[in-house]
């Protein structure tokens, strides 16, 4: 059995990965959260719904975005939320 060198990152590339990450899953959610309010509140006055149902609908939506964004994360070790390949 022959011993394959571990090639492990150093502090600084894990620390700078992570924080770009981390920015850019936080845009994705905070972003799909205004664009589904703004959505949802467009249709509060024709489906008769209040304010704070479209708010949890877009709470929805923008959990939604974090669990994509984690399994992008867990899927393939990048600095991005995305799911597609090379981004």
């Amino acid at each position: 059995m022959t011993d394959l060198p571990l090639h492990l990152p150093d502090a600084q590339t894990v620390l700078k990965t992570g924080g770009a990450y981390a920015r850019d899953l936080i845009e994705r959610v905070v972003a799909t959260f205004l664009q589904a309010f703004v959505g949802a509140l467009v249709l509060t006055s024709p489906f008769s719904i209040s304010m704070w149902q479209a708010a949890a609908t877009a709470g929805v939506a923008a959990a939604a975005s974090l669990v994509k964004g984690l399994v992008a994360r867990w899927r393939d070790v990048t600095n991005s939320a995305s799911l597609a390949k090379g981004v």
